[in-house]
């Protein structure tokens, strides 16, 4: 398993919290791509969003995930980031990309102030409306989905260590 683990989902679902868990656990690097976005453009990911539109902002995250350059690294994207076609090929090319799943009602749970977050959210736009607009392309760039729903933070490494040896 020398490929690296790339993390994709909805905001809260864990990306963040599971990778820096899931790294630890299997001797591997951390890559925030967020992180990477806010330290390449010297600004948070809200500032970005409100200089630069959600137009904008996606450009620049695509062009940030598509130059990662990583080894036995798991990598924790932004929800946007499938919006981004040459993202979204270059993380499956370096690595096997997870879909971590969770309900639309235990997101709402989750989820306090989006904008905050830097979640991308066009004029008008809902969290349900973010949630039928990404599912589906989530889907379509997964090598493996995660089902969440009633797991905690270790179940769910647990679980996706267990499917990534399957897949081995």
């Amino acid at each position: 398993m020398e490929k690296n683990i790339v993390l994709i989902g909805m905001p809260g679902v864990g990306k963040s919290t599971i990778g820096v868990v899931l790294a630890k656990q299997l001797g591997y690097q951390f890559v925030d791509a967020d992180l990477m976005i806010q330290q390449q453009e010297r600004r948070l990911l809200h500032e970005i969003i409100t200089q630069e539109g959600v137009e904008g902002f996606l450009a620049i995250e695509n062009r940030v995930n598509a130059s990662i350059d990583a080894e036995r690294s798991v990598i924790a994207t932004g929800g946007s980031v499938v919006y981004g076609k040459e993202a979204m090929e270059h993380l499956k090319s370096i690595g096997t990309v997870v879909y971590l799943r969770l309900s639309y009602q235990a997101l709402q749970r989750r989820l306090r102030n989006l904008k905050d977050r830097g979640v991308v959210l066009r004029e008008g736009q809902t969290l349900l409306d973010l949630y039928h607009e990404r599912t589906p392309l989530y889907e379509k760039y997964a090598d493996l989905v995660i089902d969440e729903e009633d797991l905690d933070i270790e179940q769910t490494r647990e679980r996706l260590e267990q499917k990534l040896n399957d897949m081995r």
